[in-house]
């Protein structure tokens, strides 16, 4: 039996898992992944222990579960997005790896939106500008860190250094590149104009080349065959962007009619078409897996990441029992509370710098109602972003939901009443691992493509339909959340002035 390793480098943990040929897996090993805040607004990772964290969770599962290294046929990385892991001219790590949560750069984002060239820029990249591209921390570190800019050997992402420890080969992977805004996404190819346009284009040589997610982009090496346990010669294939591989793991593809939904730090909405179209609104496309395929996709870190934060004050020792608030949730009317959360801890996706918050406590209200309110506003912000992804994808009648969020029967009853569609739930837990686990069996020929591979993994899947009774009361209380919302931005704008 052939076998694939899947890593999934994760804003919170780092995770191994080994899988079949038919996608059963095997084992998994998990391992908190550190953050650095040295300053407001600044999250880091030190490139030295996320490469640690890897050559530990390889090691473990291979201990675990004592497979063969000859037999495992080969091995990628799911990631999260955006960020920028440098490495100097000499090939070593150029600073922290700064993650795309890192918002130092908001000055100069304001500033360029200001200047118009979100515009200018959308027809080429088919993205919008924010804090966590590439191209603005690039632009933060030349105006901040002279010397540090001027040593910039290679522009990477998470899952493209931890690529480069694995094989000592520089490359960039396509799924995630094309969401930096160095990338030209009409003709496939990065763009010097739009380096020139963000004032970064002495970088341009730093850039690496692009791989696809199933392209054979290195080999395990004899240094890294001994630190890690691992076979030498072992195959390495490109990856992708996390968003990508849960998207894979949902079964969504290009017939547009069903939508993926991704409930954890981010909220994320996404879909699958073949096609560019013009619309009003400027929507995030992002190359996919599928050649001559894009993903699109909504997000903001407005998800569940809100409600497990609150652990420290409504769970006991900081932990929540789920059940208990379930029943908790169950025992209320839908919608009925008088309370509004505001799930702004980690960023909004109503505009730069507003707040979270809880609108509407009185004397009576219980843990209950502020679970029930935390579980509405979090619901309230995915459907922002479904609203437009409607927009775009208007014969959409069903939602694939992936994140801890799904395994709560109360929570994706709330999701299907306010949204009228149904609610499909897969049973793959570690979507992050099995993505990229299976772009390696593609990339060394266990399946002829990935939509064969799709296929031949198949997974169980749970539905919930929605109450039409309880449709309108959402959307009431949806429509005041929003109102809500847009009193806070008015109270940010007169602080700030």
């Amino acid at each position: 039996m052939n076998y694939y390793i899947g890593i999934d480098s994760g804003g919170t943990f780092m995770k191994a898992a080994l899988f079949n040929a038919k996608g059963e897996q095997q084992g998994l090993t998990r391992v908190s992944a550190s953050v650095i805040n040295e300053k407001q607004g600044w999250v880091e990772r030190d490139l030295n222990a996320l490469w640690g964290n890897a050559v530990d969770v390889i090691k473990q599962l291979l201990e675990t579960t004592k497979v063969e290294p000859t037999s495992i046929k080969g091995l990628s990385i799911s990631a999260q997005g955006k960020g920028v892991y440098l490495l100097d001219k000499e090939g070593q790590n150029l600073g922290h790896g700064i993650m795309s949560s890192d918002s130092r750069s908001l000055p100069i984002v304001k500033e360029w939106l200001e200047q118009g060239k979100a515009k200018e820029i959308y027809p080429t990249t088919l993205q919008t500008l924010w804090t966590g591209h590439p191209v603005s921390i690039i632009r933060w570190i030349k105006e901040n860190d002279a010397e540090r800019y001027n040593n910039i050997g290679a522009v990477m992402m998470s899952h493209d250094y931890l690529r480069y420890r694995l094989t000592g080969e520089v490359a960039a992977e396509l799924t995630n590149i094309s969401e930096s805004n160095f990338f030209n996404s009409i003709t496939g190819e990065y763009d010097k104009a739009l380096l020139e346009t963000f004032g970064i284009e002495e970088i341009w040589d730093a850039l690496p080349p692009v791989v696809k997610p199933q392209q054979q982009a290195g080999k395990i090496t004899a240094a890294i065959a001994n630190e890690t346990g691992l076979a030498i010669g072992t195959p390495v294939f490109g990856g992708l962007f996390d968003v990508v591989s849960t998207a894979i793991c949902s079964g969504i593809n290009s017939s547009e009619d069903t939508l993926n939904y991704v409930m954890g730090t981010w909220a994320v909405t996404s879909g699958i078409s073949k096609q560019v179209t013009q619309e009003s609104y400027n929507f995030v496309y992002g190359h996919y897996a599928v050649d001559n395929e894009y993903i699109i996709h909504e997000a903001s870190p407005t998800s569940a990441g809100n409600y497990e934060w609150f652990a420290d004050y409504l769970g006991e020792n900081g932990q929540i029992n789920h059940q208990q608030n379930q029943a908790l949730v169950e025992a209320l009317d839908p919608a009925s509370s008088s309370i509004y959360f505001v799930p702004f801890l980690y960023g909004s996706n109503q505009g730069l710098g507003l707040k979270s918050g809880f609108y509407g406590l009185q004397s009576h209200h219980t843990k209950g109602h502020l679970i029930q309110a935390i579980w509405e506003g979090i619901l309230f912000c995915h459907n922002i972003h479904l609203e437009r992804m409607r927009q775009r994808f208007p014969k959409a009648n069903r939602l694939k939901v992936t994140g801890g969020p799904a395994s709560s029967p109360v929570w994706m009853q709330m999701l299907a009443d306010l949204t009228g569609m149904t609610v499909e739930i897969s049973d793959v837990d570690e979507t992050g691992s099995l993505g990229a686990a299976m772009m390696a069996m593609v990339g060394a020929g266990e399946f002829a493509s990935l939509e064969e591979c799709t296929q031949a993994i198949t997974n169980s899947t749970s539905r919930v339909e929605p109450n039409p009774e309880h449709y309108d009361i959402y959307q009431k209380k949806y429509k005041h959340y929003q109102r809500l919302v847009q009193l806070f931005k008015q109270f940010e704008d007169e602080i700030d002035a």
